[in-house]
């Protein structure tokens, strides 16, 4: 799964990369989680536009958007058959821009998992992929419209599969046009979701203080220095 992700360096954004003609200032954030409000990129009449959606999506149909806060994550596998997805796959997909994310690491004898942080070794920005959709409670407006998204997550490779038995999907630079593009198919947009090479990649251990949602600086991809803690095999 992918339950927290870090956008610190915002400032290393190229918008045009995604699209994007002027993309917004965002403040740095070390710890985003479910329920908050994410920036993401998605198709728009003159390309692409940066919207700021909350992370739980809520299907069109649904009758209670509380639905949400279970559709945080959306399986690679089966999220363009799925009837919480299909539409959005279909027709919804968007770009997540992010410079790390978090996995918890269960340990054998231990009641507490272990979080990673997982980043670029160059510390770019990179982008995950997400669907996102447009609910309207039954008899309101679209005033009253909520807008929110999920993060796919597919099979782990290498440098995950030690850590957690998911991972987020993440979408090639190269391919962000025909990710967000609506003349995309579902078949062409599955094909887009190749596990992500581990190569340019690195995870390392990171304390207890990312547990706990309200807790947003810069300490909470700060690495652990304990040698006692187990660590991940290098892929």
């Amino acid at each position: 799964m992918c339950g927290r992700f870090a956008l610190s360096k915002s400032d290393r954004i190229d918008w045009a990369q995604f699209g994007v003609r002027r993309g917004p200032a965002l403040p740095p954030h070390w710890n985003l989680g479910p329920g908050r409000p994410i920036a993401v990129v998605r198709a728009a009449a003159d390309g692409a536009e940066v919207a700021m959606l909350r992370w739980g999506l809520v299907p069109f149909w649904a009758s209670d958007p509380t639905i949400g806060s279970r559709l945080t994550n959306a399986r690679a596998e089966t999220a363009p058959d799925k009837p919480s997805f299909r539409g959005a796959f279909r027709a919804r997909r968007c770009l997540i821009p992010a410079d790390g994310f978090y996995e918890w690491q269960a340990l054998a004898g231990r009641a507490r998992k272990q979080p990673w942080f997982v980043r670029r070794t160059d510390g770019d920005v990179f982008a995950l992929a997400g669907l996102w959709e447009r609910w309207v409670p039954k008899g309101g407006t679209e005033a009253d419209a909520l807008e929110t998204c999920a993060v796919l997550t597919t099979e782990p490779n290498a440098l995950m599969a030690p850590i957690h038995s998911r991972m987020p999907v993440i979408i090639n630079p190269a391919h962000y046009a025909a990710w967000l593009s609506r003349d995309t198919t579902p078949a062409a947009a599955i094909a887009l979701m190749a596990a992500w090479q581990p190569a340019s990649w690195t995870a390392y251990r990171v304390g207890a203080r990312v547990n706990a949602a309200s807790n947003d600086d810069a300490a909470c991809v700060a690495p652990l220095t304990d040698e006692a803690t187990p660590s991940a095999p290098a892929p």
